[in-house]
């Protein structure tokens, strides 16, 4: 048995057990919420499987929110690196202007020093034939010099003024990122906060059995998904580059989720796959979205180990595969990077980095 059959064995076996540990869900419920007032009829118990999805759904808002952060933050940064470089040019275009003002005047000088009469006045009062021939000719240079000079002036301010208004749109987008930035962060700890109280809330046996039903319904994701015959026709390997993705995100296994977090103790779902490709000399955009919107698509059918599978129908998640029906992710908050079927959750679409 190869390394990724014994991979995918070893998945299948661990759900199994998972799931045939697990007893009966329904007899389970979420913690009793707070009295209602006098008189009003009580409020109705949620089952743990009502929890369960009510804090999934939290987790997956808070994904989105991450997505929306990484971006916006991924924006600011080349934001600012290109106002600096304007800033840079700016200040190059003022020097060079400086320049060429200087030279200007030093033309105006020197026709002042001839006494201020002009070139073409002491050709006409010249008698020497060979005189007026050289001074025709000094005398077109001379004017060729000037209207060059005047010209890339002009061009030079008209840089200048495309710069500055160039740096006061980057900033103007610059500042919009930032507040993105923040009302994400908001959303993102209101979001993972409500999930971990609800989390919270449980009894430390709850707790189990809720982890044991998010187990479950992966179980049967991944089952359904093989059942179809998904795998039949995947059986290729991985590029060289795929195989150094791979082996890097290995490595990350059982460090923990952190959201916007790229390592090297941390990393959300696309920090993990960004990291990885790019330790393997490929550069990916950072986030799952940008990933899915901009990376080659391919099949299913014609995966690989090393292509990204990408997540929901906002593409709020990414994993990387890794062969025999397996992916290596960073799940969510208070998970660590770990194995999973690549049919656990529902797949949006394949990308492949080194396409």
């Amino acid at each position: 048995m190869n390394r990724g059959r014994r991979v995918h064995a070893a998945i299948t076996v661990v759900c199994a057990l998972t799931v045939l540990a697990s007893p009966v869900q329904a007899a389970y419920a979420a913690p009793t919420p707070p009295p209602s007032a006098p008189g009003a009829p009580a409020a109705p118990r949620k089952s743990l499987e009502e929890v369960r999805k009510e804090i999934e759904t939290l987790y997956r808002q808070a994904a989105s929110a991450t997505d929306a952060y990484n971006l916006a933050e991924e924006r600011a940064t080349k934001q600012s690196a290109e106002i600096v470089r304007l800033a840079q040019a700016i200040v190059d275009g003022q020097a060079r202007i400086e320049d060429l003002k200087k030279r200007a005047g030093a033309a105006a000088r020197a026709q002042y020093r001839n006494g201020g009469i002009p070139d073409e006045a002491k050709l006409v009062l010249t008698d020497d034939p060979q005189l007026f021939l050289d001074g025709a000719g000094r005398l077109r240079q001379g004017q060729k010099a000037t209207t060059d000079l005047l010209g890339e002036l002009t061009r030079t301010q008209t840089d200048l003024e495309t710069y500055t208004e160039d740096a006061s749109k980057q900033w103007t987008l610059l500042e919009a990122n930032r507040v993105k930035q923040a009302d994400a962060k908001k959303d993102i700890n209101a979001k993972i906060t409500a999930a971990e109280k609800l989390e919270s809330q449980l009894e430390a046996e709850e707790r189990e059995r809720l982890l044991k039903l998010e187990q479950q319904e992966q179980y049967d994701a991944q089952t359904a998904w093989l059942s179809s015959g998904a795998l039949k026709e995947i059986n290729r390997s991985a590029s060289p580059q795929g195989r150094k993705a791979i082996e890097f995100a290995s490595a990350q296994l059982g460090k923990p989720y952190v959201w916007g977090a790229e390592g090297p103790d941390s990393y959300d779902c696309s920090g993990l796959t960004s990291q990885a490709w790019s330790a393997a000399g490929r550069g990916i955009p950072r986030t799952s979205q940008e990933q899915w919107r901009l990376l080659p698509r391919i099949e299913i059918k014609d995966m690989r180990p090393g292509d990204l599978i990408i997540y929901h129908a906002d593409a709020s998640h990414v994993g990387m595969y890794i062969g025999d029906g397996a992916i290596i992710h960073a799940p969510r908050p208070g998970r660590n990077v770990t194995m999973a079927g690549a049919g656990s959750m529902v797949i949006l679409g394949v990308v492949r980095p080194d396409k």
